[in-house]
């Protein structure tokens, strides 16, 4: 096996940074054709923080951003920041001098501006392959399911419907736990942190012709900036086939644990997918006149066989694939999110914060 070894380097040393730790150690259990990987550093805003994660996780070193930056070996970056500095860290990684590919997870960045900057990065590195972590694009039957609606049996899009809901802060002492996540659109909120994976999801399945034609937002609490958007609802258009829909993000839907849902409605027929049954989907054929369910489980032939296609799958199982593609591109049926997928993403992203600004300056007038 010829494929060049991975020098590893994470900005970011919290969950999300411990959960990329585990896919990478993970991926010699699943995959035949990986490179060999080599841990080099950790960077972290704490000393204490990227030492301790260093140490535990078989890095070779803990670094700040100035020394990280500087390392000549690192070829290949995850940049597992907050999200007000993910534009920060990715302009400041797409410079060093052997970085080749960079996993940006999402939100992209922040605002209007960073966007634009991104934009003129990448078109100057244009050799650096950048892959945004929206990991529900490498569910075994997410997968599945986007290859039988590609597949044109169902037809042309008409309507449809997705929710990603969340409860946790429903509770105060979570809240308090994740102010960094209770800033406004596009930055943080609802929309940005959950919705933003719907989106992407629709934007594989519809293409890249989406618009934001309105919004609305609810739930307040007195700890939380009017501005943050805890539950809210967009309508969305898509000029190229004329479909229409809605689309939801909460986190203060009680009794939802971790929701997630998808409704996809076409002239010959429709798709279902819930999180409740994460293993399988169901579609509908005008022609058959009936609900057929797809057990899909854990299946990622041709690439992978391991543990088995009728494993029931889970969360890390898709990140896993996440990385053997980001690291080897050889699932050739995969749909990739790179970074122009994750800049169409924030652009409607930032699109809802504006629909946001204008549906609580009505609601506000009118009290």
């Amino acid at each position: 096996m010829n494929i060049e070894k991975a020098i590893v380097g994470f900005i970011g040393s919290g969950g999300i940074a411990r959960s990329h730790a585990y896919s990478l150690n993970s991926l010699r259990y699943f995959y035949d054709d990986v490179p060999e990987i080599e841990l080099q550093a950790v960077c972290s805003a704490t000393k204490e923080s990227r030492t301790s994660f260093a140490d535990r996780f078989g890095f070779i070193k803990s670094s700040d951003l100035e020394e990280f930056v500087a390392d000549n070996k690192i070829n290949t970056v995850f940049i597992l920041c907050p999200n007000k500095v993910h534009y920060e860290h990715l302009k400041a990684v797409i410079s060093m001098p052997a970085v080749k590919r960079i996993y940006l997870e999402k939100p992209v960045c922040s605002n209007l501006e960073e966007e634009k900057e991104i934009t003129r990065l990448i078109k100057e590195h244009s050799g650096i392959k950048i892959q945004v972590g929206f990991q529900f694009l490498f569910s075994a039957t997410i997968r599945e399911m986007l290859g039988l609606w590609k597949s044109g049996i169902l037809g042309k899009a008409l309507h449809f419907d997705l929710k990603y809901w969340h409860s946790d802060y429903l509770r105060k002492e979570y809240r308090d736990r994740r102010q960094s996540r209770l800033t406004s659109a596009p930055d943080g909120g609802a929309m940005a942190d959950l919705g933003s994976h719907s989106l992407s999801l629709l934007i594989a399945f519809l293409g890249n012709s989406l618009r934001i034609t309105g919004a609305l937002q609810g739930g307040h609490f007195e700890d939380v900036k009017e501005a943050s958007d805890l539950f809210s609802l967009i309508s969305v258009y898509d000029d190229a086939s004329g479909a229409v829909g809605t689309l939801s993000a909460s986190r203060i839907s009680s009794g939802t644990g971790d929701y997630f849902c998808v409704e996809l409605s076409a002239l010959e027929g429709a798709l279902h997918y819930t999180s409740v049954s994460p293993d399988s989907f169901e579609y509908y054929t005008e022609e058959s006149g009936v609900w057929n369910r797809r057990m899909v489980g854990s299946n990622f032939k041709p690439v992978s066989s391991f543990p088995s296609s009728h494993v029931p799958p889970g969360w890390l199982r898709s990140m896993i694939h996440a990385h053997y593609v980001f690291l080897t591109g050889n699932d050739k049926n995969e749909f990739v999110p790179d970074i122009e997928h994750g800049l169409a993403v924030q652009r409607l992203v930032t699109q809802t914060a504006e629909h946001l600004k204008i549906f609580r300056k009505v609601t506000k007038s009118g009290r």
